[in-house]
């Protein structure tokens, strides 16, 4: 049986027409709706106890960053995934929310079914975050790492409102991990990012690559060339996959070995 996930949505219930509620069911969502209003939203986290909000960044009284930020200082709270919606495509904007603790930031206008379908992997995603060892204590990963790649990914310029961005990241730390995988990317990387997310390897990709793009024509030149400098090829003007993958997770692992 399909788990269910709570969503709690900060629109009016009348902005979703009954087929639109049909397709929260189909992807196994129990949708609760509540007004654009900070203060509303944090008691209503509360009292509802959502596994996802998705709530506009721009709200009265406390607004998207400002509830994350609330909700993640208090103890005692169900923590759920947090999806900014916006009407904006802002890099400062999607950096200030995704560095306050959101996990998406989405622009509309955007279609449910795609937006559900993103959602749903963010879930499978963050449930594979933790795992019970044989004295049922819960062991986090290594959110860490998690949290400097995201970093780096926001620096560099790469969206997060993408799915390259999410296969950019579990690749790096792939990489950091086992660093021979990145001599098997077609063969072992793609497919096993891919079976995480449910696709396929020629769409990881076709979307890291995009992602790439997106950076390369949005990115600040200077922090660009400060990862990058003069390893890419001028003709080229861009690094390709691996490249790209090699040396994040490259510099990473310097600077794990200097901190040890």
């Amino acid at each position: 049986m399909k788990k269910q996930f709570k969503i709690l949505i900060t629109e009016e219930v009348s902005e979703f027409n009954g087929g639109n509620i049909e397709i929260f069911e189909d992807f196994g969502f129990t949708a609760e709706f509540c007004a654009k209003d900070g203060f509303n939203v944090i008691e209503k986290i509360k009292e509802f106890q959502p596994d996802i909000v998705l709530m506009d960044i721009f709200m009265s009284s406390v607004d998207g960053v400002g509830v994350i930020r609330q909700v993640k200082s208090e103890t005692g709270i169900k923590q759920p995934v947090f999806v900014i919606v916006s009407n904006y495509d802002s890099p400062m904007l999607e950096h200030e929310a995704m560095s306050a603790g959101a996990a998406y930031y989405v622009i509309k206008p955007y279609r449910c079914e795609d937006l559900l379908d993103r959602i749903a992997e963010l879930m499978s995603y963050c449930s594979e975050d933790t795992v019970e060892n044989n004295e049922g204590k819960i062991l986090s990963l290594d959110k860490e790492m998690e949290i400097t790649v995201t970093e780096i990914l926001h620096q560099i310029g790469v969206p997060a409102h993408i799915k390259g961005y999410h296969y950019l990241r579990d690749s790096i730390i792939m990489c950091v991990r086992r660093p021979e995988i990145i001599n098997a990317v077609t063969k072992e990387l793609y497919p096993s990012v891919a079976k995480k997310y449910e696709t396929t390897s020629s769409r990881v990709e076709r979307a890291i690559r995009h992602a790439i793009e997106v950076a390369w024509d949005r990115g600040d030149v200077d922090i660009l060339n400060s990862y990058f400098g003069y390893t890419i090829h001028n003709g080229r003007g861009k690094p390709t996959n691996s490249e790209f993958i090699a040396m994040i997770s490259d510099r990473l692992r310097l600077h794990n070995r200097r901190s040890a």
